[in-house]
């Protein structure tokens, strides 16, 4: 996932894209953020919980999300939930950080892979932030 930042009225809007390994790309969406530096723990954070608010807002049978929540099937747009229910934005944090942590994706700014979780990160206007999401080799 890219995440590019540029400043609105003060605001930096950072857009996330989800990338894969396999070249797959998701569509743009966006999150203020007032700050101008963040560590990566907290950009994490700050994305799950937006995407976890928007998910419980609408209730869609899919959860389209940086990691995949527990209780959940994994299916060609995102993860099938196996009960209709909302999802706890603590527990998606968590999740996403022991991932980020186990290498379940990449933080890259530039050509430099972030992988500390408190590390702090610019975000100037301009800047562009990559999560790409590991896809397991098949066969080994």
């Amino acid at each position: 996932m890219s995440v590019v930042a540029r400043t609105v009225v003060g605001m930096a809007i950072v857009t996330f894209v989800d990338e894969t390994t396999t070249g797959e790309r998701r569509a743009a969406w966006g999150l203020e953020i007032a700050e101008e530096r963040l560590s990566v723990r907290e950009l994490i954070r700050r994305r799950v919980f937006q995407e976890v608010a928007e998910f419980n807002a609408r209730t869609p049978e899919v959860f389209q999300g940086l990691v995949q929540p527990e209780d959940t099937e994994r299916v060609l747009n995102g993860y099938a939930l196996r009960t209709p229910r909302r999802i706890d934005p603590e527990a998606q944090t968590a999740l996403a950080l022991r991932a980020f942590a186990g290498n379940g994706f990449l933080v890259l700014v530039g050509d430099r892979q972030l992988t500390d979780a408190d590390e702090e990160i610019d975000l100037p206007l301009g800047t562009e932030v990559t999560f790409l999401k590991l896809v397991p080799l098949v066969g080994g």
